[in-house]
């Protein structure tokens, strides 16, 4: 893996139980993703697409930048990048979570790719999303959705 997005995609097959055979799958797939193990490098955070875009908007105001961020290409859920153990803690509706045990599809870091795709790619120096500043975001645009100013 070469060009702008190596970095990026080297931190993400980190999370592989076999990162060069991961890698291998990942350059042969007509669809350009990979099945990756969530809860040891990072945990995803999934909200509805009409929570979750409001919420990354708020969270690009009060960041310069989060952690990485995906969608499905119905922008019907959006996933944000944690810390590992983040979603065995978080408490909330709404929200799926997932942690160690569970996969998730991953599409290579700038490529469309499969049903999902970057909002925010990850930048290869393992930048993950603060909890804490997600939850701020998430309540700031919840509160926002019920005034009825959407995103």
């Amino acid at each position: 893996m070469t060009g702008p997005w190596a970095a990026a995609a080297e931190w993400l097959l980190a999370a592989a139980p076999q990162p060069d055979a991961t890698r291998w799958e990942w350059e042969r797939n007509p669809l350009g993703v990979v099945l990756l193990p969530a809860g040891r490098v990072w945990d995803v955070l999934i909200l509805p697409g009409e929570l979750g875009h409001p919420t990354l908007d708020v969270l690009l105001r009060l960041i310069d930048r989060p952690g990485p961020v995906l969608t499905d290409f119905g922008d019907g859920r959006i996933g944000f990048f944690v810390p590992p153990g983040t979603v065995g803690r978080w408490l909330g509706t709404g929200a799926r979570g997932v942690g160690r045990g569970t996969w998730i599809v991953v599409p290579y870091p700038g490529r469309v790719a499969g049903r999902v795709r970057w909002l925010v790619p990850p930048d290869g120096t393992g930048t993950l999303t603060d909890p804490i500043l997600l939850e701020l975001a998430l309540h700031e645009a919840a509160a926002d959705l019920a005034r009825g100013k959407g995103g």
